[in-house]
């Protein structure tokens, strides 16, 4: 399963991501929350993988840095402090929001929508669920040409290539 932007608010608020299952949420829950400027936003960002433990990112390596557009109103992740650290710990995180040089900065102009730790997209524990922010299906031989760096992150074709 996967969402992008709204598919994966509704991925975090029915507890599928980061749980697996579909559970009642509490203030112990992970969700998605206004962007800490209080307005949509809509540009390009770095992203870099942190993670590669589902079969949705069999295309992309660790550490790579990915141009991806945003455009949303609430895409700020938050979730208690102990509850991120677990996500950070198993993996589940899978992609942040970095700076040119590739290291996660609270700095407004990088972490743009104020996710905690950064994070822009997680994984369910078995990896088959995958929730990102970043509009990765805005790509195309004409689509941000003028923009340098990485921008298929093959989420689709790795999709594809598992069922196969």
């Amino acid at each position: 399963m996967l969402g992008i932007c709204n598919g994966f608010q509704v991925l975090v608020k029915l507890g599928l991501l980061p749980y697996g299952e579909i559970r009642d949420m509490d203030a112990a829950c992970p969700t998605l929350t206004y962007n800490i400027i209080g307005k949509h936003i809509s540009l390009m960002a770095k992203t870099k993988i942190t993670s590669v433990q589902s079969p949705w990112l069999n295309g992309v390596n660790l550490g790579e840095i990915y141009e991806i557009p945003l455009s949303h109103g609430e895409g700020r992740f938050v979730a208690p402090e102990n509850v991120l650290k677990e996500l950070i710990a198993k993996g589940q995180v899978f992609s942040q929001y970095v700076d040119e040089n590739g290291c996660v900065s609270s700095d407004g102009n990088v972490n743009v929508n104020g996710s905690m730790h950064n994070i822009e997209g997680i994984v369910s524990l078995d990896g088959r669920i995958i929730g990102k922010m970043g509009h990765s299906e805005r790509i195309g031989q004409f689509v941000h040409k003028n923009i340098p760096g990485l921008k298929d992150q093959k989420i689709f074709e790795s999709g594809v290539n598992y069922f196969k």
